[in-house]
């Protein structure tokens, strides 16, 4: 994977990742939210994936708990497409018992 060089967005995600149970990052598309958002990541779910995103959708309004199951900071690609998951996640962070 190319490299991409740090701004100052990136160097604030950092800081909002070590003391917040979650992190949104908004912006329009391809204007670079996913990129740097991956080196903060220790796991990573494409929503959107075609070969998934129909599976993915299903899951989350049945049982979004596998799709949320991943490493600490995980990044959720295209969350939006399955806007179920979105209170999940929430849930699970504030029962999640950590600081950050």
């Amino acid at each position: 994977m190319k490299e991409s060089k740090m701004r100052i967005a990136d160097k604030l995600l950092e800081k909002k990742l070590k003391g917040k149970g979650a992190v949104l990052i908004q912006g329009v598309k391809w204007c670079g939210k996913t990129t740097p958002a991956k080196h903060f990541a220790n796991s990573l779910l494409y929503i959107a994936n075609p070969e998934d995103v129909n599976q993915n959708i299903s899951l989350a309004d049945i049982n979004p708990s596998i799709l949320l199951a991943g490493k600490t900071p995980r990044l959720i690609d295209e969350w939006q497409i399955a806007p179920k998951l979105w209170d999940a996640f929430r849930f699970e962070v504030d029962h999640r018992g950590v600081e950050g």
